[in-house]
């Protein structure tokens, strides 16, 4: 039976460290198969007119092809490169729930994700993605530091 382990990126050294434990943790499996999954903060609760929200669907459109560019598609090339069997995807929304449904929806078994950081004030009125994560996944979670 494959396992399928999902790894959220951020685009910085924790989503790096996250890559390289699930490696590792791919490679001491019979059939193992990553997804990559990058999601981009984004809330639909913004009143705009219908000229902003055709630009807001452009720029969008472009942050996806972005992201899927510089974050992505070399993660995905990396560890194809290494011999995994590798895909990824670029959606936006709330990260944790995100993350999760994507999960969910592709069969994922785990999720592993970098330790995030956010300031202070920020972390104490809203909490991170991570933390939601963890607490809301319906899969394990492991949060590399």
């Amino acid at each position: 039976m494959t396992v399928k382990i999902v790894i959220g990126l951020d685009g910085t050294d924790t989503g790096e460290r996250a890559l390289n434990f699930a490696k590792d943790l791919a490679s001491k499996m019979d059939s193992c198969e990553l997804l990559a999954i990058y999601v981009i903060e984004w809330s639909p609760f913004t009143f705009q007119t219908a000229e902003e929200n055709a630009q807001r669907h452009k720029r969008r459109d472009e942050e996806i092809e972005l992201a899927t560019a510089r974050i992505v598609e070399p993660a995905v090339s990396a560890l194809k490169e290494a011999g995994f069997n590798a895909t990824g995807l670029v959606r936006h929304g709330d990260v944790a729930e995100t993350l999760n449904k994507l999960t969910v929806e592709n069969g994922g078994s785990q999720i592993i994700v970098g330790r995030a950081s956010a300031d202070g004030f920020t972390k104490r009125l809203f909490g991170s993605s991570t933390q939601n994560l963890v607490m809301h996944a319906d899969v394990p979670v492991t949060v590399v530091g």
